[in-house]
């Protein structure tokens, strides 16, 4: 059994998804690639599928992406190198012109069917497509070993929801022998949904139990055999979801992967942050602590974290950090977080800074009028999240009460009643937002 699972793992090519722009994530994507968006402290979005691939003995990993690369390069080339004795890579494919094509990637399906000469190596029988903006610990050993043995075409990951999340999602409806026979994109009305739920005896095989309708929802995971991807792809189609996978049901042997752990699209500003806050809980959905599965990042030469006082409820603290004596409820502190005493702060995702300040620096910030990187005295933030290198005077107040669920300013924005502080932001001292 181990043998076939590394078998099936040699020959699977991983393309993940890069995204867009990003403009669900902005501001945090206004100078970064969503999939290299800050999370849990230490570690960039990509990190996840990555892991999830290397964890399942998978090691040839593309990532595809065109926005605001530059980061995301530099993580992927300092974080995923492998020595020259073994084989694996995890590189970036960027959109480019070529003779067959001039434009951008119009969708996920269209970035793949650019790159696919890099995709059709001998090597690979089967293809993993993953998205970069998701939260989850998936064995696809497993999902490849469903694939191979029931000669599927293509699979899909899928997560039994209840009928509030059904909207937002693209739903499958399965026979008893898992197989795909309908695929709707986002249902909006009862019409839509009811011929969708899951059914007997599908329902007990997937150990669906409780009262209410159940669904399966596609996680954005598919593996293709290799010559059917080609086939999918024969054609102007630019999106998998709204496209390329109901198209296939018509022709292909399309099967469901159910999983019933953890699963979160954290594409959005409401999403990221509640996902980040998660973290902190006594127990959280999603486990960092799991040594057998562990989510691999960048390694930092950084010092461990020095707290001269303060009280903390619920907070994740990474490497680097500098704090003195203020309070923290359900927060998230990334590296190199500078926190002044006097503070209180809650409910808020702290993505850290890039580098310390040198005194010289300091000084030279100083006579400009800025305020050093951090967070200043005495300052009271709630639901925010403050990106990389902000500087936060001393007694400003940040906070979405009072304002607009949606909102723009030069300095801050409000995203679903999350208050947002982007890169390099300035917020002067005693400002109240």
């Amino acid at each position: 059994m181990a043998e076939r699972r590394h078998d099936l793992a040699q020959s699977t090519l991983a393309v993940i998804m890069g995204g867009g722009a990003g403009k669900r994530l902005y501001p945090l994507t206004k100078e970064r690639a969503k999939p290299a968006v800050p999370f849990g402290g230490k570690y960039r979005l990509v990190d996840i599928p990555i892991s999830n691939c290397l964890n399942s003995g998978i090691k040839y990993v593309y990532l595809l992406t065109q926005f605001n690369s530059v980061s995301l390069h530099k993580h992927i080339a300092s974080t995923y190198r492998f020595d020259r004795f073994s084989s694996g890579f995890v590189e970036i494919l960027a959109a480019q012109q070529t003779p067959s094509s001039e434009h951008w990637y119009q969708g996920t399906a269209d970035a793949v069917r650019q790159n696919l000469r890099y995709f059709q190596g001998e090597e690979f029988s089967h293809v993993l497509i993953l998205s970069g903006d998701q939260l989850y610990r998936i064995d696809f050993a497993a999902m490849l070993r469903q694939h191979a043995d029931s000669g599927a075409d293509i699979t899909i990951a899928a997560l039994p929801v209840g009928p509030a999340q059904i909207g937002r999602l693209g739903i499958l409806q399965v026979d008893q022998a898992k197989r795909v026979v309908q695929f709707v994109e986002k249902p909006q009305t009862e019409a839509e949904a009811s011929p969708l739920q899951v059914q007997e005896p599908a329902r007990s095989q997937l150990g669906l139990t409780g009262p209410g309708p159940h669904y399966l929802a596609s996680m954005g995971i598919y593996i293709f055999n290799r010559e059917k991807l080609a086939a999918a792809l024969d054609n102007d189609f630019t999106d998998f979801g709204h496209h390329i996978i109901p198209h296939a049901i018509a022709n292909s042997k399309v099967l469901a992967f159910p999983y019933q752990g953890y699963w979160e699209d954290v594409g959005t500003i409401a999403n990221f942050f509640e996902a980040n806050l998660g973290l902190a809980d006594v127990i959280p959905r999603f486990n960092f602590f799991d040594g057998r599965a562990p989510i691999y990042t960048n390694t930092r030469a950084l010092p461990a974290s020095k707290i001269n006082g303060g009280q903390f409820r619920q907070a994740l603290v990474s490497d680097g950090c500098i704090i003195d004596d203020s309070r923290f409820e359900r927060c998230v502190l990334g590296v190199r977080s500078i926190i002044a005493a006097g503070c209180d702060i809650r409910e808020t995702v702290i993505l850290g800074a890039d580098y310390y300040e040198s005194a010289e620096s300091a000084s030279r910030s100083a006579a400009q009028g800025l305020p050093p990187i951090g967070i200043g005295r005495g300052c009271r933030i709630r639901r925010a999240i403050i990106d990389k290198n902000a500087r936060i005077g001393a007694g400003a107040v940040i906070t979405p009460d009072h304002k607009p669920a949606e909102y723009d300013s030069e300095s801050y924005c409000v995203r679903d009643g999350i208050v947002v502080i982007p890169k390099n932001a300035v917020i002067a001292p005693g400002t109240v937002l």
